[in-house]
């Protein structure tokens, strides 16, 4: 895996975002492999691939650059999780969601903050318990 797990940017309108993301990302050899209410997820279909996701900010306000972006970084172990959260927090960060698992897949494992600019980042480790 590589130094990233998912790559995300806002939208306002989900279906028009699909479609047009469906034909840009097609050139490339990309396809949607998932929709939710509210976001899509783009892959090569192989099971190491990374992903690229639209999304409705969580947050309710428009979708602008870095407004429902996130950039989200392979984590090694549940452990680095907690170390990216507080070291984070203890340079200035801001949290954005506390180290702990996460719903959409059974071992996902993750903890968000804001940079000292904003920008939303996160990590991520699918290893079991």
């Amino acid at each position: 895996m590589g130094i990233f797990t998912h790559v995300v940017v806002g939208t306002n309108d989900v279906e028009a975002g699909r479609k047009f993301y469906d034909a840009v990302l097609d050139t490339m050899g990309l396809k949607r492999v998932m929709n939710f209410d509210a976001a899509s997820l783009w892959s090569t279909g192989a099971a190491d691939s990374d992903l690229f996701m639209i999304t409705k900010p969580g947050n309710g306000a428009p979708a602008t650059f870095a407004n429902g972006g996130t950039i989200s970084f392979a984590a090694p172990s549940r452990a680095a999780v907690h170390k990216f959260h507080e070291v984070a927090l203890a340079h200035g960060g801001k949290d954005e969601g506390a180290p702990g698992p996460r719903s959409f897949t059974p071992t996902a494992y993750a903890a968000y903050v804001r940079d000292l600019d904003g920008n939303k980042i996160c990590c991520y480790c699918f290893a079991p318990a």
